[in-house]
């Protein structure tokens, strides 16, 4: 059996540990969503490493909803991240809840206490953070450090049973307030919060903190290697600080790596700066296409192929950096371009007549008649030597039809081009294979018969920011940055066959870009999605 060679340095640790400490039956993983919002393409990296590993190594991996915050989290959350990550193409083995261990963590607060290493303090939030001064200067220790056990025992039992108001007490644990690490400064374990819990309602009024809660809930799944993003890398020693208060002979200890974050030009990650887009309206919704969730991805006509294939792409690695958007843009388009049914659709429509063109229209895969729709941009009166688009006396193919030649125009009382005129070579149809058909033309245009086209809305939607870092002026706020284009909807003109588009059907509109039916179409109705342009329009924009 040939040795497996790790891709990342999350594979290295995970060897280096079944060489020395962890037996590969042993190895468990786990995905830990707040469901405080919707997942975006930041969690995306996060799945993919965590399901991968669970698939590549052959053990299983648990789904737990770090659920501690009854004020931010939902049902309505749990359901989307459930379906974010079935679309992505995992399933887990198990569906874990924090809230089930409150029990059992509660428990384990009063062991603490009983050890001296935990007391309940009364001070305001205001004045705990103050006393923690900077990680340059001791720390001030509160008066309530040294109350008896039994004092902080009766406390925390009164808290638990809802006898004091919210902000009235906390418990913290008692590590060292000269730390350098700030999270070790005695670190709030529970606060008073008489809020309703989305699963277990006002069972409970006290409510324990992320980080008393993540590790302890590691070691009660037996989670072998704790995976998260490289933020909490300074909450390591208080990860393995709380760990090793209850860890007990012959129990996996969870193993805490940390990887870098998924950032991505043009766009912010955080929940709380997402929501206030949302609050905000900037944007429609958690699933707008033109935010980085997963729920707009998928409106938006991205598959969960290409969401993968981008996250393979990126890698894991240690450090930080950010990721241009364009990478993700590439994946799509490279999937699109093989999957993507070609079809014609006029976004921006001139009317063409072909002046020689008979009454009777044919009709093969697709209808032609003496009046059609081009784009707008596709003439100009008067052309240029780098212009090979229609203009008066120049030529052009029309796609899969006909060569016509521009001969006149109509204007109406502003002088706007509202009408082409032409004649068309009946010799040059396409693939007729005639000596006319076969000419050399340089300019091939796309085309819909004007009265055969259905109509439908296209949203173009762009990036939102119109600056590759959002986030990264310091005396600016990131909403200062929101590109007024991000979205501009159009009546367009489409061909025959689209009235039989379904909803989440990706389409190549052709010469235009890629585009998706979204959720709101109904039968008189089509809306498309821009998914992403043919190329990148971006690209050549000076930053």
């Amino acid at each position: 059996m040939n040795e497996h060679v790790p891709s990342h340095f999350i594979e290295e640790i995970i060897e280096n540990d079944l060489k020395k400490s962890v037996s590969r039956e042993n190895l468990r993983f786990r995905f830990p969503p707040e469901p405080n919002g919707y997942l975006h393409i930041g969690h995306a990296k996060a799945i993919c490493l965590n399901f991968e590993l669970s698939r590549k190594y052959g053990t299983s991996i648990n789904l737990r909803f770090d659920d501690t915050n009854p004020t931010k989290e939902g049902q309505n959350y749990v359901n989307s991240i459930k379906k974010d990550i079935l679309w992505l193409g995992f399933k887990w083995d198990k569906e874990c809840y924090a809230s089930d261990y409150f029990e059992q963590l509660y428990q384990w607060a009063k062991k603490l206490i009983w050890k001296g290493k935990a007391y309940v303090d009364e001070q305001s939030q205001e004045v705990i953070l103050a006393q923690r001064k900077t990680p340059f200067e001791a720390g001030i220790e509160s008066p309530y450090r040294r109350r008896s056990i039994k004092e902080n025992i009766e406390l925390l039992e009164r808290m638990r049973a809802g006898e004091f108001e919210e902000g009235q007490y906390v418990l913290r644990a008692k590590i060292d307030m000269n730390s350098p690490n700030m999270n070790l400064r005695d670190p709030i374990m529970y606060r008073i919060l008489k809020k309703s819990h989305h699963r277990i309602g006002k069972k409970w009024c006290i409510y324990p903190t992320y980080d008393w809660t993540h590790g302890q809930s590691d070691y009660i799944e037996q989670i072998s290697h704790s995976l998260c993003s490289i933020e909490f890398e300074n909450h390591r020693p208080l990860y393995n600080w709380y760990l090793d208060q209850i860890y007990e002979d012959g129990k996996i200890k969870p193993r805490q790596c940390e990887f870098s974050r998924l950032n991505l030009s043009y766009t912010i990650m955080s929940k709380r700066k997402l929501q206030r887009l949302i609050e905000k309206k900037y944007v429609q919704g958690w699933n707008d296409p033109r935010l980085p969730t997963l729920s707009g991805f998928r409106r938006r006509g991205y598959s969960p192929e290409a969401i993968r294939e981008f996250c393979n792409k990126i890698g894991v690695t240690k450090r930080d950096n950010v990721v241009d958007i364009s990478l993700l843009e590439f994946s799509i388009r490279k999937q699109l371009n093989k999957t993507a049914p070609r079809v014609m659709v006029i976004l921006d429509p001139i009317k063409l007549v072909i002046e020689n063109y008979p009454p009777k229209y044919g009709i093969r895969n697709l209808p032609f008649s003496k009046r059609l729709y081009i784009e707008r941009e596709d003439f100009m009166e008067v052309g240029s030597k780098k212009f090979f688009r229609l203009c008066l006396g120049g030529e052009v193919r029309l796609k899969n039809a006909y060569i016509i030649k521009g001969i006149s125009v109509i204007k109406d009382y502003e002088g706007k081009i509202i009408e082409v005129h032409s004649f068309y070579d009946y010799k040059s149809l396409s693939g007729s294979n005639t000596k006319e058909s076969l000419r050399k033309i340089k300019g091939t245009l796309h085309w819909v018969s004007s009265e055969h086209s259905i109509k439908v809305e296209v949203r173009l939607y762009d990036r939102l920011f119109s600056v590759p870092f959002p986030d990264g002026n310091k005396e600016r706020d990131f909403m200062d940055f929101i590109n007024p284009n991000s979205l501009k909807v159009v009546q367009g003109y489409g061909e025959p066959s689209l009235r039989e588009a379904k909803k989440g059907n990706i389409f190549q509109f052709q010469r235009l870009g890629y585009f998706c039916v979204d959720p709101d179409t109904y039968k008189e109705r089509i809306i498309f999605n821009r998914t992403v342009t043919l190329k990148d329009s971006w690209k050549k924009v000076k930053q």
